[in-house]
């Protein structure tokens, strides 16, 4: 025990203070506002608010760009992506950029339903396994089969509420369930059941005890899931007229009845969550705070959550040499931690014993919660 507690306590020491060596620390394309990474057999894809799309090889340690400036793709300004080994998916403001890797060409995807909203490209996951895309616009989801180009809509409006069929963030958890997160809540879907039958859908809000019932409307941003646990990071937007509306932390949700949530008041530097990632027993939380003076948000850099006892550290950027607090992607591609800033890209290296220790006796349903619980 005493063991265990020792080698934990190091591991916050360096998360904290030493960070990592700097010689394991590199960036590249700096000064672009990075606003999604993904990988894909070596390669990382980067999509930027401004400067296009970027492809990297980790084997030969090259860069690949496609944007106005380089000629090859008619638009700079991406919000996400997904990517297969036969195409690049990029989402914007108006519609769906297609890379076909073969044909080493873009071509672009407007949708009739939603008006010119729908054209707001929010969220985009790939699902290899069935071979299908998952796009969510500002209006409306779209389910594109791959192989046979087809594209389906859906409207998932709950109860009237549009909120609901505002996608922000799509996700898969395992080889059975999709997760769609919105501005008024969640959608899970059962990948073995017909998708057209209400069966094949669940739905939460912040209401019948879920996401402990607090705040106005639950806002979706990012999830992590491990075995256990579904983690949601959520939006902050709160006014000085509404000063519930989007509360923001992060929940926890054991895929039965409990709710947990880790916020301000357990740590977290702010409310408002961009993004998570998961290497080891560690989570990584990029958050933000949202004034209520300007209705503007602030970055504030990025916290590591123990995932067995819900302890908060923060993260020392300045010993990394990242010089800002806003992080808007992150990833962990099996040996580095990517690091999506609106001043450059990072890449550190952490594949080590300390990022994957794992050393606590109890998993966190039999420990005190992490965060507060509904009572």
């Amino acid at each position: 025990m005493i063991l265990r507690f020792f080698l934990f306590t190091i591991f916050l020491y360096f998360s904290s203070q030493a960070l990592f060596p700097q010689d394991e620390i590199r960036s590249y394309i700096e000064g672009s506002n990075i606003t999604a990474i993904k990988a894909e057999a070596g390669d990382i894809w980067v999509a930027t608010y401004g400067q296009g799309i970027f492809r990297y090889s980790k084997k030969d340690d090259s860069w690949e760009s496609f944007s106005t400036k380089e000629g090859n793709l008619n638009n700079d300004l991406f919000f996400n992506l997904a990517v297969s080994k036969d195409y690049v998916w990029a989402g914007a403001a108006d519609g769906l950029f297609i890379y076909n890797r073969k044909k080493n060409s873009w071509s672009n995807k407007k949708f009739a339903l939603g008006g010119e909203m729908g054209n707001w490209i929010r969220a985009l996951c790939y699902d290899p396994e069935e071979n299908v895309l998952w796009i969510g616009r500002f209006k409306n989801l779209t389910r594109l089969d791959v192989r046979r180009q087809k594209f389906i809509d859906y409207d998932k409006t709950i109860k009237g509420d549009s909120k609901t069929n505002n996608f922000t963030t799509i996700s898969l958890d395992g080889d059975s369930l999709v997760w769609f997160g919105t501005e008024g809540g969640v959608h899970k879907y059962y990948k073995n059941r017909n998708i057209n039958s209400n069966s094949a859908w669940d739905f939460y809000n912040n209401k019948g005890g879920k996401f402990l019932e607090e705040g106005s409307f639950i806002s979706i941003s990012d999830f992590m899931f491990d075995n256990k646990y579904v983690w949601f990071g959520t939006d902050e937007f709160v006014t000085k007229e509404q000063p519930e509306f989007n509360i923001g932390g992060i929940y926890i949700f054991d895929r039965n009845r409990r709710w947990l949530r880790i916020s301000k008041k357990d740590g977290l530097p702010a409310n408002g969550v961009y993004c998570l990632a998961r290497t080891g027993n560690t989570v990584w939380a990029s958050v933000y705070q949202f004034s209520k003076n300007d209705r503007a948000e602030y970055g504030h850099g990025v916290s590591l959550i123990d995932r067995i006892t819900g302890e908060v550290k923060d993260l020392d950027l300045d010993k990394a040499k990242i010089k800002t607090s806003t992080i808007p992607a992150l990833l962990f591609d099996g040996t580095d931690l990517w690091i999506g800033t609106d001043n450059g890209l990072f890449r550190v290296k952490i594949d080590n014993p300390l990022a994957h220790w794992s050393g606590r006796k109890k998993p966190l349903q039999e420990e005190k919660p992490a965060g507060r619980r509904k009572k």
